[in-house]
């Protein structure tokens, strides 16, 4: 048995904190800290900002924040691009959004239809956009609601919607033939 024990006493035991961790463990948290930071920003809308701060944290991150770092960056730029559009008239805001919906941009594009219709309650065209886009993603009451009011403002969208092929998924609705075909029994 003595010999157990001083095997056991002999044994170096290990060191709670490897040499030279402590001050990665510092740089670590301070990268963390940094980056909530920036989160923060995002958080408040201050893109600019932000942007700076996580281009700034971005070189010296490990590689999970460096990844959050990354997304977050295409955000702000996203949200600073935005900011810089400027629309001459509702049409051209209204052809901005039909651009973002056929990119597959489909919650950027209803912003900017309800931006429009925000301003402008009878821009027909605004509702016609929306009606196009609750079909393409397959909202078909919410389709049904805004092609009937963008018909009740413009009758001529009835005729457009005819041959529109953005409403495909909707030819199955007897409520969508009912409303392009009134005229039938």
């Amino acid at each position: 048995m003595p010999q157990a024990k001083s095997a056991v006493s002999n044994r170096k035991k290990p060191d709670s904190k490897p040499k030279g961790r402590s001050s990665d463990r510092a740089e670590d948290s301070a990268t963390v800290q940094q980056y909530n930071a920036a989160v923060h920003l995002v958080q408040q809308g201050k893109y600019d900002k932000a942007l700076a701060a996580l281009e700034k944290l971005l070189p010296a991150s490990p590689p999970q924040i460096a990844e959050r770092c990354r997304m977050y960056m295409v955000t702000c730029q996203r949200q600073l691009q935005k900011a810089a559009l400027s629309f001459a008239t509702p049409e051209e805001r209204c052809d901005y959004a039909v651009s973002q919906l056929n990119q597959g941009l489909y919650e950027e594009a209803r912003e900017h239809f309800n931006a429009v219709l925000g301003a402008h309650p009878k821009a027909d065209y605004a509702f016609y956009g929306l009606a196009l886009l609750d079909s393409i993603t397959g909202r078909s009451q919410e389709c049904l609601a805004n092609l009937s009011r963008a018909i009740e403002l413009n009758s001529r969208n009835r005729l457009q919607a005819r041959s529109d092929n953005d409403f495909l998924n909707m030819l199955d609705d007897p409520r969508f033939t009912e409303l392009l075909y009134p005229e039938l029994p």
